[in-house]
């Protein structure tokens, strides 16, 4: 497929709360470093998000917790997007945190929240954030317990007017029931691929019920591929002219009109492919034979 004229408006939109977004997004944690782990050239990716706002992304997805020794993902968002345009929705997420080191903390305690968004404001140079994700557990692990007395904690922010809107982040179906019985939850972020995860399909298919935002993070590169389903990927793609990455994208996409994509990169050529994917459809056929990859 070619990436010329293609917008990430091509994939449609949903709205998060009264935010309306295209739903090929953009996800912020690769602009520190190279697919290598080499640190990442800053003028290169200041440009990759300048050029991703002009190919219409209008949603970016981060977090404080997004840096490295040279770079931090807020403050790259906030030079190159400053002054901000009116549609772009910046959701972030908090619960996780790390010391100056990097290493990890303990996870937010409710009354440490606040801490967390007021910092996530100040990079960003905002005076409300758009959507904040409270995150539990693990990527690979979605925690125990109840979110209640944290997400009850953003619920107070929401209500002081430092946040617009609230999702939650790594959690199963009885984490969203517990969370609307607090606030409304526009969104919900849990790693989602082609290949991992897919006991999730119940709970994107229970959030497209709800009006629930479903955004799936590390959907192109999670998950382990039998010989077989490479080749299918493979095989997808060629007949598209398309490449593995974007017909995963693509199926993501096509899982239902409430679920969005943020592949992050930052290369401004994979930046590209990735927003040109929002106008690749697959077949019903090439859609069945995805869904039988595990």
């Amino acid at each position: 497929m070619t990436n010329e004229t293609i917008n990430a408006a091509a994939a449609g939109t949903w709205r998060l709360g009264d935010l309306t977004v295209n739903r090929l997004g953009y996800g912020a944690m690769r602009l520190m470093h190279k697919a290598d782990g080499s640190a990442s050239d800053r003028d290169q990716v200041v440009a990759v998000l300048r050029r991703a706002v002009e190919l219409g992304v209008n949603h970016i997805d981060t977090a404080a917790f997004y840096f490295s020794d040279l770079r931090s993902a807020n403050e790259l968002i906030n030079t190159a997007l400053r002054p901000y345009p009116e549609d772009l929705v910046i959701t972030t997420k908090v619960g996780p945190g790390r010391d100056p080191s990097g290493a990890w903390l303990p996870p937010a305690r409710p009354e440490q929240l606040r801490g967390q968004v007021e910092e996530n404001l100040r990079q960003l140079g905002r005076d409300h954030l758009d959507v904040v994700n409270l995150r539990i557990g693990e990527a690979l692990d979605r925690g125990q317990g109840s979110l209640a007395e944290s997400f009850g904690a953003l619920a107070e922010l929401r209500e002081a007017g430092l946040i617009r809107h609230l999702g939650i982040s790594n959690v199963g179906a009885e984490h969203l029931a517990e969370a609307r019985e607090i606030a409304p939850v526009v969104c919900v972020q849990n790693q989602y691929g082609v290949s991992v995860r897919r006991e999730d399909d119940e709970l994107l298919r229970l959030c497209g019920e709800l009006g629930i935002a479903f955004v799936p993070f590390f959907s192109v590169f999670s998950g382990t591929l039998s010989p077989s389903g490479t080749e299918e990927i493979e095989t997808i793609a060629k007949a598209h002219d398309a490449s593995p990455a974007q017909v995963r994208l693509a199926w993501t996409l096509q899982r239902g009109p409430h679920v969005l994509a943020i592949p992050g990169t930052g290369d401004p050529r994979h930046l590209e492919e990735n927003v040109a994917a929002a106008g690749l459809r697959l077949s019903e056929a090439e859609l069945a034979a995805l869904d039988s990859i595990r």
